[in-house]
C-alpha cells in the first residue's frame, strides 16, 4: 500500500499556504516566501494575507540563483529552530543562501521519527547508522541525538561545516564527518566490510563530487543500492531511501529496492507532502523504507 506521510508535530515549522508555484512558510518566528515547483494550484488565502505575515520574499535573478528581499532590513540573515519528538530534540541554524534554500527540508521530519523509533527498538548498544548526501545534517543529529554511533557523508565541505554548526547548537558531538563522494565511499566500506544498522539516502537528481565525480539518479541508483544493501547488518537494521525527482514514483523505489533485496522485510513505500493551514498539500519526494529487528 502506497503511504502519504507529513509532519504533524513541529511547533518552529508551518507550511501556511502554498500556491501559483511558491509557498508561504514559517521557520520559528520568522515567515518567508520562496518559489516552489510543485504547486501549480491557486493560492487559498488572498494575496493581501501573504503580503502581510510573510518577512522576507526570495526573487529569483536566473534558474539558480536569486536574492532575498526584506519587508525588514533588521530581519535577520540567521537564526535559529528546533525539532523533537519523543526521543530526542535536535537545532539548525537556517540561512539564507542565494539558491532558496535554508539548511533544511521540512517534511523530512517524517523519516527523522523514523530513524528514532528504530534505534531505541535495536537491541545493538550503539547502532551505527550512515547518512549518505547528507546534507545539512537533519538524519545525522537525530540518530546521534537517540544513541546511534553516526557517519555523515556529503560531497560539499561547506554544507558538512554547517552540519557541524547544527550539531554544535544541539549539545551534540563525534559525528563522523566525510566529505566525499557518497559511491565511492560505499564501495570503500564494502571493501573494508563494515556494517551498518541504519542507512539514509537522500540523493539529489544532479550531483558532483569533490573531485568532480558526477551523479545523475536514474543511472547510478540502482547501482548506489546493490552496494548499500550489503553493507547493512543482517540481523538488525533499517534503510531509508528518499528521492525528490519528479519522474520517481514510488513504484520505482519500491522496485529499486526489493531488486537489490529480494529478502526485504516491513518495506513500506509512499510519499512525503507538507499540509498547508490554508487546506492544500504539497508533495515533496517519495520514500521506500524498511526495518529488521532481533527477535
Amino acid at each position: 500500500m502506497i503511504q502519504l506521510l507529513t509532519p504533524t508535530h513541529w511547533k518552529d515549522y508551518e507550511l501556511i499556504d502554498c500556491g501559483d508555484f511558491e509557498k508561504l512558510e514559517r521557520f520559528g518566528n520568522i515567515v518567508l516566501i520562496r518559489p516552489e515547483p510543485q504547486a501549480v494550484w491557486s493560492k487559498q488565502l488572498p494575496a493581501s494575507e501573504w503580503l502581510r505575515l510573510h518577512h522576507i520574499k526570495f526573487k529569483g535573478r536566473s534558474a539558480t540563483a536569486g536574492d532575498w528581499v526584506k519587508k525588514d532590513p533588521k530581519t535577520p540573515d540567521r537564526w535559529h529552530i528546533e525539532y523533537k519528538n519523543k526521543d530526542a530534540a535536535i537545532k539548525f541554524r537556517l540561512g539564507l543562501t542565494s539558491f532558496k534554500h535554508l539548511g533544511i527540508f521540512p517534511e523530512q521530519a517524517v523519516n527523522w521519527d523514523y530513524i528514532t523509533q528504530n534505534i531505541k527498538k535495536f537491541k545493538t548498544p550503539q547502532p551505527k547508522v550512515l547518512n549518505l548526501f547528507a546534507y545539512t545534517g537533519g538524519a545525522s543529529l537525530i540518530a546521534q541525538a537517540a544513541g546511534a554511533d553516526t557517519t555523515h557523508v556529503d560531497s560539499i565541505k561547506q554544507v558538512v561545516t554547517w552540519a557541524n554548526e547544527n550539531q554544535e547548537i544541539s549539545g551534540l558531538n563525534n559525528i563522523r564527518w566525510v566529505v566525499e563522494d557518497a559511491l565511492k565511499f560505499v564501495k570503500r566500506e564494502l571493501k573494508r566490510g563494515k556494517k551498518y544498522n541504519g542507512i539514509i539516502l537522500d540523493p539529489p537528481a544532479y550531483g558532483n563530487g569533490p573531485n568532480g565525480e558526477k551523479w545523475k539518479l536514474e543511472d547510478n541508483i540502482n547501482e548506489m543500492m546493490a552496494d548499500v544493501i550489503q553493507l547493512l547488518d543482517p540481523e538488525e537494521h533499517f534503510l531509508i531511501l528518499n528521492t525528490y525527482s519528479l519522474g520517481f514514483s514510488s513504484v520505482i523505489i519500491e522496485n529499486l529496492i526489493k531488486s537489490a533485496f529480494p529478502k526485504v522485510q516491513n518495506l513500506e513505500i509512499g510519499e512525503l507532502y507538507l499540509q498547508a493551514t490554508a487546506g492544500s498539500k504539497l508533495p515533496l519526494g517519495v520514500f521506500g523504507k524498511f526495518f529488521k529487528t532481533r527477535s
